[in-house]
């Protein structure tokens, strides 16, 4: 074991995984964080926590974090590479550790731009493959990025990082998805899946590149409420591919809502046969609620102990 992690044990036992997202407040609430553990507890084996997510101002990834340990949840601490430098990263990861997360997702985070202090500095200090590289190495080296030793305690983490089967160019995702893994990536979210097809054919590179067998892959869903959301994210978010008719079916739907819990769970179904896809991310973008319905919809509840 590397960290001894739920998330790792789930994995590694070869059962299917499953994770959601816990998006923290923009503000010091914690009831909040309670509120949203209820729709989880029970029901997933650990929960992402975001860390500034689309470059908004919110409760740390680390601080709600522990809040969601205090609620019986095993949190996945997201860490993106915007806003601290490797001095500041390295510390969190540190704290991080000693207060009991075992789980961290390493990404580059969005743009400032984006969000609601455009006119901030980004950071950038190092990129997304040099943060898994840096906590592999204090972990499994016990060292800081300097060289200086880790004289006890390193931190253990399961080390977690992104992928985006529909991006361009296609034919460098799977080399992209190599490099993270050499680095030091123990398992992989993926981008939201509604285009099944060029998902299928991304993982068919990734099983003939014999990747899956070095890395957990966990397919990312998202569960959507209306046309107009998907509308949304094809026009808006860079990497994402959803079919026309995908639209249209929520378009035309007499009940969206369900119609939307509909297609999540024939994707679910599709993903959990194809070869190399160990579980799912489930991403329900403000519909929390709708977690423990779809997990037990789709036949993944009881989680398997472990």
């Amino acid at each position: 074991m590397k960290s001894g992690s739920r998330l790792e044990k789930v994995l590694t036992a070869g059962d299917f995984a499953v994770t959601c997202e816990l998006g923290p407040p923009q503000s010091s609430n914690p009831e909040a964080i309670k509120k949203k553990a209820e729709y989880c507890l029970g029901k997933v084996d650990g929960v992402n926590i975001t860390d500034n997510q689309t470059a908004i101002v919110r409760m740390s990834s680390m601080g709600a974090g522990v809040l969601a340990m205090s609620c019986g949840l095993e949190p996945i601490m997201q860490m993106v590479c915007r806003d601290r430098n490797r001095i500041a990263m390295q510390s969190d990861i540190l704290g991080a550790a000693g207060l009991g997360i075992k789980n961290i997702l390493c990404l580059s985070g969005d743009h400032q731009k984006f969000g609601n202090h455009p006119e901030s500095k980004n950071v950038f200090d190092i990129d997304s493959m040099q943060l898994i590289a840096m906590v592999k190495r204090m972990r499994d080296e016990k060292q800081f990025l300097s060289g200086d030793p880790i004289k006890d305690h390193e931190p253990k983490l399961f080390i977690g990082a992104v992928a985006n089967p529909f991006a361009d160019p296609f034919e460098f995702r799977v080399m992209r998805l190599a490099k993270k893994i050499e680095a030091g990536a123990d398992f992989i979210q993926t981008q939201c899946i509604f285009d099944i097809d060029r998902f299928g054919k991304w993982m068919k590179l990734v099983t003939e590149a014999g990747l899956h067998k070095k890395v957990h892959i966990l397919a990312g869903l998202t569960p959507v409420r209306s046309h107009r959301a998907l509308q949304y994210m094809k026009n808006e978010v860079a990497g994402m591919s959803i079919p026309d008719e995908l639209i249209k079916r929520m378009e035309t739907a007499k009940e969206p809502k369900e119609e939307g819990v509909k297609i999540c769970l024939e994707m679910i179904e599709k993903v959990k046969n194809m070869e190399g896809v160990a579980g799912i991310h489930l991403m329900p973008i403000g519909w929390e609620s709708i977690t423990p319905v779809i997990l037990e919809r789709a036949g993944l509840l009881p989680r398997p102990e472990v």
